[in-house]
């Protein structure tokens, strides 16, 4: 299920849950869902209907024929498996080519149900898109011949509605494809998200439905079996996706992967980070990556060809290039998806210099107060007392480069002592006075209804100290690195991230921070937004090595701090190329390709 376009997520799959209705889940798995003990009945009326995006057909081909779901197999001898089949996409195509493949065997002529009614099993939830839909299975195995008795039989026997993670299935399958949905945990009742949790490792921290859905799909593959999905890339690297992409490492293949980062992938534009990932039960080796594909039936054609190949030829690069990439998948670890090139390189970084923190320095976010309206004003007008504000730094006031306060100051409710907490109001008789104004708006936040007694506390901690020490600034989302040196004097908003050191000057440190080096340790590990933009998040800088200050000769100090503060990028890229001994080589293949 995707959200809502006012949520503004990425949307991917037909419809899963839409109001109003019902729907009973079988919660006890005896494949019941008919009210008895261990099931639950969802109301769904009030929820707000969730859009339905379709695949493009010229992508669904593409992805049959990536995991080998072909009309020149011996389709109705394989078993194929579609966990959410909406409007039919896929389904509709699987049928034809399964029709075609099975009359191409010289077996047409004979009892179809016997030869087809295991090839097939296809699921979906909502039950009025599964009856929509099965209607359209009907109409296309009477076009293509079939009497109505057998059609009927088929569609009752390929079709099933129910939830594909709790309903029992026979057997395993030699493919797996579709769309899975797309939903935020926080829009499944609490109760079904229970049921999943107990039986999805991979439903890990904030990890969306689709995660808990590839983990079943993986484990009902046949030995050499393929998976085909087109969803959110998320996974790959997020923090949530770390068991799946354990069981990943440990048990499968990730033969092809797919970037569709801002291709038309869809029937309708979204705001969306897709990728086509083909991953088989099979011994772990090398994955084959395709990058942005024009989405027209010759491309993707000739494209899926290049990428099942037997061997790929160096110089077999046609309409979109094709990268082969050893050890992609390594336990929990983020997928590096980069080229071979940078793999090297940043395998070689990390082998031979310490992350970031741990040569003295520190990434933190700035603070998150859930009522910014309440507690964020104009510093000098804010009516508490002097010591309860503090200056405040946002995104906007370093948009040039370099700090230019726009004069907005944050309220700081919190005692000197973190032992004590949060200050008495009864010693700020302004401070007071300015919540109780502001209650309604501060008291309705989540955290304030968690903890009534301390209902005037911000989200995140104000330790008025961070304000007064020497930093780095760096919004989360750009396309490049914007590091923004600030000399101890405001706090920073929860939409900066921020550097410190104990060891580093500021200043070489930003010289690092601003080089082409770090956006490709940055762009390796983070997921990518649309329009090419990356996130500046503590997870991935962290990730950043770093040599240790005292190693670093004072001639190259002098260099990196000049550059820095002259924000002059090409010598922050020498610079840093000296510091981290970079070949010829390595230097070209960072600068030629922009990282």
């Amino acid at each position: 299920m995707k959200p809502s376009t006012a949520l503004q997520h990425a949307k991917f799959r037909d419809r899963m849950f839409l109001a109003p209705t019902q729907l009973s889940f079988d919660l006890d798995g005896d494949g019941g869902g008919d009210g008895e003990v261990g099931d639950v009945t969802v109301d769904l009326a009030g929820l707000e209907e969730r859009g339905a995006v379709f695949t493009r057909g010229e992508v669904v081909h593409f992805i049959l024929d990536l995991a080998g779901y072909t009309e020149d197999q011996p389709l109705h001898e394989r078993r194929l498996l579609e966990p959410s089949f909406g409007g039919g996409d896929f389904l509709c195509v699987a049928v034809r080519r399964l029709l075609v493949a099975w009359r191409a065997s010289g077996c047409g002529a004979g009892d179809a149900f016997a030869a087809l009614g295991d090839a097939i099993r296809a699921v979906e939830l909502h039950p009025e898109t599964f009856h929509a839909t099965r209607d359209a299975v009907m109409v296309l195995l009477r076009q293509e011949g079939l009497d109505a008795a057998t059609a009927t039989a088929l569609v009752g026997q390929w079709l099933l509605q129910g939830d594909f993670l709790l309903m029992p299935l026979a057997g395993t399958f030699d493919f797996v494809v579709g769309n899975p949905p797309y939903v935020r945990q926080e829009l499944i009742p609490a109760e079904l998200l229970a049921a999943y949790r107990s039986r999805y490792r991979t439903l890990f921290d904030r990890a969306d439905l689709y995660v808990p859905f590839i983990e079943r799909s993986l484990s009902l593959l046949s030995d050499g079996g393929h998976l085909g999905f087109i969803c959110a890339d998320r996974w790959m690297k997020n923090r949530y996706g770390g068991p799946l992409r354990s069981m990943v490492a440990e048990r499968f293949h990730l033969k092809i992967h797919v970037d569709m980062v801002d291709t038309p992938a869809f029937q309708t534009d979204v705001i969306a980070y897709p990728a086509i990932t083909v991953i088989s039960r099979s011994p772990p080796g090398a994955t084959r990556m395709a990058y942005r594909p024009a989405i027209d039936p010759i491309t993707l054609k000739t494209l899926a060809q290049t990428l099942r190949s037997p061997a790929l030829r160096p110089d077999a690069v046609g309409v979109c290039a094709v990268r082969e990439i050893p050890q992609v998948t390594n336990a929990a670890e983020p997928w590096l998806l980069a080229s071979v090139d940078h793999m090297a390189l940043i395998r070689r970084l990390e082998k031979q210099f310490p992350c970031l923190e741990e040569v003295g320095c520190k990434i933190g976010i700035g603070v998150a107060t859930g009522a910014d309206k309440a507690f964020i004003s104009d510093y000098e007008t804010l009516d508490v007392e002097e010591d309860r504000k503090i200056r405040l730094v946002t995104t906007q006031d370093i948009q040039s480069g370099v700090v230019r306060w726009r004069g907005q100051g944050v309220i700081n409710p919190f005692a000197p002592s973190p032992e004590v907490g949060l200050v008495d109001l009864r010693a700020y008789p302004r401070l007071r006075r300015y919540l109780e104004a502001h209650r309604a708006v501060i008291a309705n936040r989540h955290c304030a209804k968690k903890t009534p007694d301390r209902w005037y506390r911000t989200i995140d901690r104000i330790t008025p100290a961070l304000a007064a020490r020497p930093k780095l600034l760096i919004p989360d989302i750009k396309g490049e690195a914007h590091v923004v040196f600030e000399a101890g004097v405001f706090y920073p908003h929860h939409n900066l991230y921020y550097v410190t050191s104990d060891d580093w000057d500021l200043r070489a440190l930003q010289a690092v921070l601003l080089s082409v080096l770090t956006k490709l340790f940055v762009s390796t590990y983070s997921t990518q937004m649309r329009g090419g933009f990356l996130r500046f998040q503590a997870q991935y800088l962290r990730r950043i090595r770093l040599p240790r200050w005292p190693t670093v000769p004072e001639q190259l100090r002098m260099a990196l701090a000049e550059a820095a503060i002259k924000r002059d990028l090409p010598a922050c890229n020498r610079a840093v190329f000296a510091l981290y001994g970079l070949s010829a080589a390595e230097q070209f293949a960072l600068e030629g390709t922009g990282a």
